[in-house]
């Protein structure tokens, strides 16, 4: 016959306590974090979270005495004043609440059933999570491969988030590796049976995100940071199985997987339909999104007119050719198109120049809206002297231009050219 490891009867006052903060903790975390999790909440989130913008810094200008006002939220960095206001606040709560708590609850024995249902909370937050990260790997939308701008741009100059995202979107293989990585560990953080494996998986999985934002300086430190926290906190029922498997070569008798039903049985049938229905709708809906996406914003979407990458083989202003020297600041360099409405140009001092334009390919022309001149508009007109020898020729700001360019075929950078070699009879590192 055989057994599993019995729940406890009894807890220590230190697991409580402990309990009661992490609970209010991680709860409230997700209540300010949703992170997508629950579907079409987003409006919702967007109504509640308002009070905040507002509460938050308040309470840094009036209790905290910071020196500058919080004006900027969580946007595309998630590691904002704002949001590390909004830790503080959550530990000041959950420790008050902890303490209420325990004076209120000093005669409850054990907290088993809520700590099931506060893992099942916690496993999904992780799960949905993984997963979502996960397709954007898969379908290759989040690291997309390196940009015109980044092939041209000296190692130095990058950003440490931009190398990291350019070693990243290099390889299509390594993407799937760590996108599969992210989607088994929250695949198996669905089900009770598959929790601790899921959470091992995860661990390691949220442990190499959170090592790549602090190293490389993303700010999605925070999030990181609290899915590792949540990884080890869905271990710590298992810890002594665990220590007793990997480390001391011990009996690890099995975990105490019984589901805390509901009485009536309609509710349980319920909420199975309903468990499935998401987990289904999450896989679905983080597959499809991101494959809409990429025929817009992936490496096989659709390409503007021009898209490509050119050298400037020849540059006249005013029927004056100018030499190509490094310090001028006038003179291009090169000419790239990535993305509609818009284009890139790298003068000689490797200074880059974003233009936001459009590009009639009626007319063969590229009109061009200085975001310093509001008045005037710029035109270019382009032709082919060969398939890959642009000319361009127009009025540029206050002069005239002709503009001779070649097109760059991007795989013959060594970066992209390279390539996989299973034998190599020497290092090829430059």
């Amino acid at each position: 016959m055989t057994t599993t490891a019995a729940e406890p009867a009894y807890w220590s006052s230190i697991q409580k306590i402990a309990f009661r903060f992490f609970t209010l903790f991680f709860v409230l975390y997700i209540f300010f974090n949703p992170n997508g999790v629950i579907p079409f909440t987003d409006g919702l989130f967007n109504f509640y979270i308002q009070p905040f913008h507002t509460f938050i810094p308040w309470l840094a200008k009036h209790v905290l005495h910071l020196g500058k006002a919080i004006t900027i939220f969580t946007n595309g960095s998630g590691d904002t004043t704002y949001d590390y206001l909004i830790i503080l606040f959550l530990t000041t709560v959950s420790s008050a609440g902890a303490i209420i708590w325990s004076i209120t609850g000093r005669k409850t024995r054990n907290y088993n059933k809520l700590l099931y249902w506060l893992t099942v909370v916690i496993r999904y937050y992780v799960a949905i999570t993984m997963v979502s990260y996960g397709c954007a790997k898969i379908i290759k939308l989040q690291f997309p491969s390196p940009s015109f701008g980044k092939l041209t741009e000296p190692v130095g100059n990058m950003s440490p988030m931009g190398l990291a995202w350019t070693y990243m979107g290099y390889s299509t293989g390594f993407n799937y590796f760590t996108g599969f990585a992210e989607l088994i560990a929250g695949l198996l953080l669905f089900f009770r049976k598959t929790t601790a494996l899921g959470a091992i998986i995860g661990l390691v999985v949220a442990g190499n995100i959170m090592a790549i934002n602090y190293c490389f300086d993303v700010p999605v430190k925070l999030l990181s940071t609290f899915l590792v926290l949540m990884c080890l906190f869905l271990m710590i029922r298992d810890t002594t199985r665990l220590i007793n498997f990997f480390f001391r070569n011990r009996e690890a008798l099995p975990s105490n997987l019984s589901p805390h039903r509901f009485k009536a049985r309609w509710k349980n049938i319920t909420l199975c339909v309903i468990k499935f229905i998401l987990i289904a709708f999450t896989i679905w809906s983080n597959f499809a999104n991101c494959v809409s996406l990429a025929k817009q914003y992936g490496d096989n979407g659709k390409k503007p007119p021009l898209y490509g990458l050119y050298k400037v083989e020849s540059f006249a202003i005013n029927n004056n050719i100018l030499p190509p020297l490094t310090t001028d600041t006038t003179r291009w360099n090169k000419f790239w198109i990535s993305y509609p409405g818009g284009f890139t140009i790298k003068l000689m001092n490797d200074s880059t120049k974003y233009y936001p334009a459009k590009t009639d390919t009626i007319k063969h022309q590229i009109v061009v809206n200085l975001p310093t001149d509001t008045v005037r508009v710029y035109t270019l007109n382009y032709s082919f002297e060969k398939p890959d020898i642009m000319i361009l020729k127009g009025n540029w700001k206050q002069d005239s231009v002709l503009i001779r360019l070649h097109k760059m075929d991007p795989k013959n950078f060594p970066l992209l050219k390279r390539g996989f070699h299973w034998v190599n009879e020497f290092p090829y590192n430059k």
